[in-house]
């Protein structure tokens, strides 16, 4: 049996910041932490891809200029990033009625960002929930 021991990195992140944190709005804005854009390697850009039978989104990292590729931008002070993506909506058909938060986003073997429309939830931070 072999072993394949992972080191837990220390004093990079601070503890409260170092969990994957993605959300989207009505508007098909997929917004992502700091943190989150750094673990799939920085990209100035992605591919957005969707599996409908498995309810999946996948952002996939790509250079600018590319295919199908949707600009990465500036979001927030603390160095949080966006993608604005209407077409999502409006081609695949989801439709959040609000903001949502990915429970459980996750990243794969080839450095994609997989989100869940199954394992979502209403975001404590959403406009709706702070009235």
């Amino acid at each position: 049996m072999e072993l394949e021991w992972k080191i837990l990195p220390r004093g990079d992140v601070a503890p409260h910041w170092s969990g994957l944190y993605v959300t989207m709005n009505a508007r098909g804005a997929i917004a992502m932490s700091r943190v989150t854009h750094e673990r799939i390697g920085a990209p100035e850009a992605v591919i957005i891809m969707y599996d409908a039978m498995h309810s999946l989104l996948a952002l996939q990292p790509a250079k600018p200029g590319a295919a199908n590729a949707y600009p990465v931008r500036n979001y927030g002070r603390r160095g949080a990033r966006i993608v604005r993506a209407y077409r999502l909506l409006t081609e695949f058909g989801i439709q959040p009625a609000d903001t949502i938060e990915f429970m459980k986003p996750r990243i794969d073997d080839e450095s994609r960002l997989i989100l869940s429309l199954r394992d979502i939830r209403i975001s404590p931070k959403a406009h709706s929930q702070c009235r």
